[in-house]
């Protein structure tokens, strides 16, 4: 297993995406330093999910994966800017926003408990063209799942 030591933050882009909401669905998300350099890549497939579903699985993947990376220890230290084009769930998660929807919101407290071992998350809010690469992550892993379908 890979550790990462010595950042002070880390930035961090998400995506989720359905097609059909619901429908099929991922999440693509991309981990750099703070300079910009990636460190490391991520997509998956998710299955029958609505657009929301697929943004909140987004960011719950990468603070699970954030925590591996780094350790327990580490993430405590290290300030985590996550960004993410989906502006219902950026306010949502900074409160602004009441959460409306019963799975949204079993998302939102696995959010909430995992935050407990981080230290400082800002959650920010990005136009999309500051989003492409996790954007194309997610789309490749539904292209990548609807390719190996065709096949049976």
């Amino acid at each position: 297993m890979e550790k990462f030591e010595g950042f002070k933050k880390i930035i961090v882009f998400t995506d989720g995406a359905s097609r059909g909401n619901p429908g099929p669905g991922s999440l693509g998300l991309v981990i750099c330093d703070d300079k910009g350099g990636e460190i490391k890549k991520y997509s998956q497939f998710l299955g029958k999910v609505t657009n929301n579903e697929a943004e909140y699985k987004a960011v719950i993947f990468a603070l699970k994966k954030i925590k591996h990376l780094f350790g327990k220890e580490n993430i405590k230290k290290i300030d985590i800017q996550l960004n993410s084009d989906s502006e219902l769930l950026v306010n949502q998660l900074k409160g602004k926003y009441k959460v409306k929807n019963s799975n949204i919101g079993n998302l939102f407290l696995e959010i909430w408990n995992l935050r407990i071992d981080f230290g400082n998350i800002e959650f920010k809010s990005i136009p999309r063209e500051e989003n492409k690469e996790a954007d194309r992550l997610a789309n490749e892993a539904l292209d990548q799942k609807n390719k190996s379908q065709k096949l049976f």
